[in-house]
């Protein structure tokens, strides 16, 4: 878990997710760094990457150096995020 204290002393729990762009029935998604306690398509940290699934095969674009280095501070990667990385042989003991 990433630690990071706010101006009254929280303590934040940071994931690597995705948020929703795109119009109606033609989905789009940024893989971003969050508080977990953001809405999903609120306010992030940092944008890391992007995920097209309506490509054939689907479109991924992902910074791994950026990527990495959240994995390391203890980011934890959601359930889809998770199997993106394994589509981009992205190694960290949070991917198991």
């Amino acid at each position: 878990m990433v630690v990071i204290f706010t101006k009254r002393g929280f303590i934040l729990s940071v994931k690597i997710r995705l948020t929703r762009k795109g119009a109606k029935k033609q989905p789009f998604y940024r893989i971003v760094v969050a508080d977990s306690r953001f809405p999903r398509d609120g306010r992030f940290i940092e944008n890391i990457g992007t995920y097209n699934p309506k490509t054939e095969p689907s479109t991924i674009e992902l910074d791994k150096e950026k990527a990495a280095e959240w994995l390391s501070k203890g980011a934890i990667p959601t359930g889809t995020v998770k199997k993106i990385f394994v589509i981009v042989n992205l190694k960290s003991e949070n991917t198991k």
